[in-house]
């Protein structure tokens, strides 16, 4: 790589950027800029700018981003029921396009040449930084350190060592705990440590979210969250902010154990990994859009988007949020949303988020139509030639065995 001036780090005051703002200064001799997204890691944002320049940096940007993420990234993927393989809602993959950005931002309004990032070569998080880098800024340098050629370290525990020899401090790991831990308004996620292998039972001490499901209330909670278009923007008729609405879901479904899942996930170069995650609103607001959808879209429509949660789901994961295929669906599915208002009830009780009431003024369901009581609005018998028509090809099938026989 050519001379590099300046350079702006993804920089979370994590074990591995931390040590990157000090690698970065000694290997490239240049001036290092951190920055650090908002996105609602709360206490873990405290002490970040001492952190930074005390390693290294120059200057450290934190820029508050939680209402543009929960409104630009998490939304749109909750109006397209996006979740990876049958589990996964997503937080961390939605969060990397989000810190891509305002990086690249920083970096033009810095007159930096360059910009890096602490994620590994083994995982999905460099390929959205750097997918977002080149969609949105395709001369700027990239400096990923894992992948560099004068990287020195070969481990977690390495640079442990590294940053105590240097005197750089990393309250976030430790030799005790050493999970890798990435948290959001969406989620919180776990890996590293004990959690790589798929056998051993998370320890309750990885949890920071949520409750067990077994020391939860012994009392249900229920709620009710109301939905336009697809979004949500009240509980329990309160009308909140896109914020202060995940942060109480937050709350709420942590208290009450909801959203914890350990599953072994595909990532997109090739290889399988265990992740532990924490998605307590997340979880709330996922089942609660799906049931209002149930009655307020239309059959075929409804099967339409289905089929192609598994692509956008897909998309979104391996860091293609700006490609043009990701914003074509997302047209799509927001086309779908235009009867998605009303309200669903939810009760909360020892992990589980269950539905248990749903209304909406655009909805298609039929009481009259439904029902097993007597009606005057539905005649039975034209379901006679209905099933006999589909039954057609059925039979035909039957009789061609029967002549072949």
């Amino acid at each position: 790589m050519s001379k590099v001036k300046k350079v702006v780090l993804a920089y979370s005051g994590g074990l591995d950027t931390s040590v990157i703002v000090k690698w970065l200064v000694e290997t490239y001799g240049c001036e290092v800029i951190a920055f650090a997204a908002d996105l609602g890691q709360q206490e873990e944002l405290d002490g970040l700018n001492d952190r930074a320049i005390k390693t290294g940096a120059s200057k450290l940007y934190i820029e508050d981003l939680r209402e543009e993420f929960v409104t630009d990234f998490i939304f749109p993927a909750m109006r397209a029921n996006a979740i990876y393989e049958n589990l996964y809602l997503l937080g961390t993959s939605l969060a990397r396009p989000l810190i891509a950005k305002k990086q690249v931002e920083i970096a033009m309004a810095e007159g930096a040449d360059a910009v890096s990032h602490g994620a590994t070569g083994k995982g999905n998080d460099q390929v959205r930084f750097e997918l977002t880098y080149m969609a949105l800024q395709p001369d700027i340098k990239i400096i990923a350190a894992w992948k560099d050629e004068n990287w020195i370290f070969d481990s977690r525990q390495s640079m442990l060592d590294y940053a105590s020899k240097h005197g750089i401090p990393v309250p976030l790991v430790t030799k005790a705990k050493p999970y890798s831990s990435d948290r959001n308004l969406l989620h919180i996620s776990h890996e590293g440590g004990i959690l790589e292998d798929p056998w051993e039972e998370p320890p309750e001490d990885v949890f920071s979210l949520t409750v067990s499901p077994e020391k939860a209330p012994d009392r249900p909670v229920y709620l009710e969250i109301d939905f336009v278009k697809g979004n949500p923007v009240a509980i329990d008729g309160q009308e909140l902010s896109p914020v202060l609405l995940m942060e109480q879901l937050n709350r709420v479904g942590g208290a009450n154990g909801v959203g914890r899942i350990d599953i072994v996930e595909n990532r997109f170069v090739g290889m399988k990994s265990r992740g532990v995650y924490e998605t307590p609103g997340g979880t709330i607001l996922w089942a609660a859009h799906r049931a209002l959808e149930t009655i307020t879209m239309d059959r075929e429509v409804l099967l339409l988007r289905d089929s192609l949660i598994p692509k956008y789901s897909q998309l979104v994961y391996n860091g293609f949020w700006y490609a043009p295929e990701r914003e074509l669906l997302q047209k799509l599915v927001d086309e779908t949303q235009g009867t998605v208002t009303g309200t669903v009830r939810m009760k909360l009780y020892k992990g589980n988020a269950t539905v248990v009431g749903r209304k909406s003024q655009y909805s298609l369901y039929s009481e009259a139509m439904a029902t097993f009581e007597r009606e005057e609005v539905y005649n039975q018998k034209d379901a006679i030639g209905f099933i006999r028509l589909n039954a057609l090809r059925l039979k035909m099938q039957a009789w061609m065995r029967e002549k072949s026989s």
